[in-house]
């Protein structure tokens, strides 16, 4: 399955989404996802099922849980497929930042008496 279907379906993307601030217990996942999406829990763990297969998510068994993470090796295929779109939003970005430091440097010139310089 390629990366792009993977990550197009909302529930995985919410998977994920869990998953990204560290290990997260089966049960944890399932339970959030279930509320969010109202599916079942043979749905949630098909779900984590393709995650797993598609090198998105990496399941560590710890006692009787299963605690499931974001592998990097799946985020690592999309992050080169976007490489040659960084230069669109890059110079936006560059451009943003010569904006805020210009307005920065605009209050600071219109009241001396800041102290946040």
């Amino acid at each position: 399955m390629h990366a792009f279907d993977v990550l197009g379906d909302p529930v995985r993307r919410r998977l994920l989404e869990l998953m990204a601030d560290g290990e997260r217990p089966a049960g944890e996942l399932t339970d959030a996802v279930r509320a969010e999406f109202g599916i079942s829990q043979p749905a949630v763990s098909q779900h984590l099922r393709v995650l797993r297969e598609s090198g998105f998510a990496r399941v560590r068994p710890e006692g009787a849980r299963r605690l499931y993470a974001v592998d990097p090796s799946g985020l690592q295929d999309v992050d080169r497929w976007l490489e040659p779109f960084r230069a669109f939003w890059s110079q936006r970005l560059d451009a943003l930042g010569t904006e805020l430091a210009r307005g920065r440097r605009e209050r600071r010139l219109a009241d001396p008496e800041r102290t946040d310089r």
